[in-house]
């Protein structure tokens, strides 16, 4: 779980809005797809590596992953939702 002070400042890399915490499902399905290896980043690399959370934009495109309770706030990393089957409509709680 991510320090919620620190999740009042943290906001998108590109464009500045709100994220939210993922909420437990959307992190499950985001795993599966990884282990199926069928989850790329924004740059395009494969993602091999399983998260323990993630940050949503306010938009519900993208997904930040957390990984050891650090949120990596970087644009290339962000894990764009679309590739998740009707992920980016209601995978955040907040």
């Amino acid at each position: 779980m991510i320090d919620p002070e620190l999740l009042k400042i943290l906001v998108c890399p590109e464009n500045k809005t709100p994220v939210t915490e993922a909420d437990t499902g959307l992190v499950e399905r985001i795993n599966a797809a990884i282990a199926q290896k069928r989850l790329t980043n924004r740059k395009g690399d494969a993602i091999d590596e399983g998260i323990e959370g993630a940050l949503v934009r306010e938009d519900g495109a993208f997904a930040y992953p957390v990984r050891d309770d650090i949120p990596i706030m970087l644009i290339d990393e962000a894990i764009p939702l679309a590739q998740l089957e009707g992920a980016a409509a209601g995978g955040a709680s907040g």
